[in-house]
């Protein structure tokens, strides 16, 4: 079930897995890409190996410079 969540929120549980992770510098990204962000983290702490799975999302780019 989706839990839906303020972005503060999001930044909270940003930090829980990211302990380096700077609440200054997380609040200046918009919901949508701390709610990425707070997905790839959670998936990174699960299963890993051939049948690990994770897809960018497609407004997300690859490579930003």
């Amino acid at each position: 079930m989706l839990q839906v969540k303020s972005k503060q929120q999001i930044i909270e549980a940003i930090c829980q897995h990211n302990r380096t992770a700077a609440r200054e510098f997380l609040i200046n990204f918009e919901e949508r890409a701390l709610q990425n962000y707070l997905e790839r983290l959670t998936t990174l702490q699960g299963h890993r190996g051939r049948t690990s799975i994770w897809v960018r999302p497609s407004d997300s780019r690859a490579i930003t410079a």
